[in-house]
Formats: C-alpha cells, sequence, structure tokens
C-alpha cells in the first residue's frame, strides 16, 4: 500500500510506510526507529526487513519532532513524546482492514524503549517484541553519565545545549531538558508484565544503552521467553553493514522458533 498518513494525539500528522512480504502474511510489525533518526536510515531498514523477510507486513513510520517526513521540531523530542506517537500508531495499525495478527513491535533505542513500555501497558495486544539497543531507565542514564562523562554532562547542563552531528550529516541541537526528561522513565517496575517472547539485542561496544543496562532489564523479566543476544565490537547505531546484516540475521533466527 505504500506510503501513508495518520495523525497524532496532538494533531500532527505521522508519516509510514506499509509493507507486505511475498506470500501469505503472517502478522503485522510496527517499527520505530531512535532518537535523531528516521524510518529510511539504513539500520532501522534492516531491523525492518528482518521482520519483512519472515513474513511479516510492516508499518515503519517517522516518529514526530525527528528527522523523517512527519511533522514537529527535533529540539521538542523527549522519551515521552516518543512513546505517545509509538502508542497511537500502534493502536491505528489494529484498527486498519489490512491488520493482520499477531502484532509484533520492533525499535531502535528510544523506539525500542516504547515497544517495551507499550508491552508493559498492553500485554494482551503484543505477541513479540524486539527491542535493539533500548533505553532502559533515565536514572541508568544519567548514573552512567555522570560515572563516565561528569564534566560533559556538567557543561551540556550549564549551557542547556549541545550541538551533534549524525551520521547522514543531520545538525542535532540537543537540548539538555531533552535528557533530563528521561528520569520520568524506567522500565524495571513493570517488567514483569513482558511474558511474552522477547529478543533484546545489544552490541558489546554501546556506550549509549550498554550491555550492563540491557542485563539489568532482562534479568527484571520473567523466565521462560527471554533472549538476550550481543553483537560483539557493535556500537549503540549500527553504521557497518556487517554489525547490519549480524542483527538482521539474529531476529530472522529468532523468529523461525515461533512461525
Amino acid at each position: 500500500m505504500g506510503k501513508i498518513e495518520l495523525k497524532n494525539r496532538k494533531g500532527q500528522k505521522i508519516v509510514g510506510v506499509l509493507e507486505k512480504p511475498e506470500g501469505k502474511i503472517k502478522g503485522t510489525c510496527v517499527v520505530q526507529h531512535g532518537w535523531g533518526g528516521n524510518r529510511n536510515k539504513l539500520t532501522v531498514q534492516a531491523i525492518k526487513n528482518s521482520f519483512l523477510e519472515s513474513g511479516f507486513q510492516t508499518f515503519n513510520f517517522d516518529t514526530t519532532n525527528s528527522f523523517g517526513e512527519s511533522d514537529g521540531d527535533f529540539e521538542k523530542s523527549t522519551l515521552g513524546l516518543f512513546y505517545e506517537d509509538l502508542e497511537d500508531v500502534v493502536k491505528w495499525v489494529q484498527k486498519q482492514e489490512w491488520f493482520i495478527g499477531p502484532l509484533a513491535l520492533t525499535g531502535h533505542s528510544k523506539g525500542g524503549y516504547s515497544i517495551l513500555k507499550y508491552a508493559e501497558e498492553y500485554p494482551e495486544e503484543v505477541s513479540y517484541v524486539v527491542p535493539i539497543a533500548p533505553v532502559v531507565s533515565g536514572k541508568l542514564s544519567f548514573e552512567k553519565y555522570e560515572k563516565n562523562n561528569p564534566e560533559e554532562l556538567e557543561k551540556w547542563k550549564k549551557d542547556g545545549f549541545r550541538i551533534r552531528v549524525g551520521k547522514e550529516g543531520n545538525i542535532r541541537k540537543e537540548l539538555f531538558y531533552q535528557f533530563e526528561e528521561r528520569l520520568n522513565h524506567d522500565l524495571i517496575p513493570k517488567a514483569k508484565n513482558l511474558t511474552m517472547p522477547i529478543l533484546i539485542i545489544v552490541g558489546s561496544k554501546d556506550d549509549s544503552c550498554p550491555l550492563e543496562h540491557q542485563e539489568i532489564l532482562f534479568n527484571a523479566i520473567p523466565d521462560g521467553n527471554k533472549t538476550l543476544e550481543v553483537i560483539e565490537g557493535a556500537p549503540h547505531s549500527y553504521n557497518e553493514v556487517s554489525e547490519q546484516e549480524k542483527c538482521k540475521s539474529l531476529i530472522k533466527e529468532w523468529l523461525l522458533k515461533f512461525i
């Protein structure tokens, strides 16, 4: 069906792309990118394609306040708004005539946080969850920054912003309040609700959402249907083709257990 537009709860336009696999559709997967990214980022495409090639139709969308086609301003982007968009999209997807269950959710970084929070809040709706290097807890994020980069954190707080350039060349003015807002979010308290099959993937050299954070989350999830995979040598964003392909293969191999 191609590109589709919808509105979030604030009336902002969200743009996504619906893709259908060859042959029988085995389910529907909603895909959300990370902070400062968009649906076309190669890492996100690899994650999406792992589901598409496994027989799922996919809805991959640009979160508002990002660098895609959806409405908004990056300087207004927060983890809370990431989740609101994901919640609005997933509820909308399930009401469409083309929706076919079971429902799978996948996302990277802040998108990973959003899909896990949705699964915690609506566990009866979600059959499969695949977070890639998810943000686990604002408290853990702050503690890590304070330990490893205290001077940089203090400067960011004092200045109120910092400028970063993404791999795609997009210039990002990251406001300190956007980072501070993460303190309102923590997946650990409701992790007991994550009883559906879950695959967490993280790079061994991820400095943003490190393995130690994923292990804390993993240990809080009930035993039975959880898997944690580590891509050796990979950072937070899988910019190398080999890292993207490894992530893709891990997801496809995991899905084979269930479909």
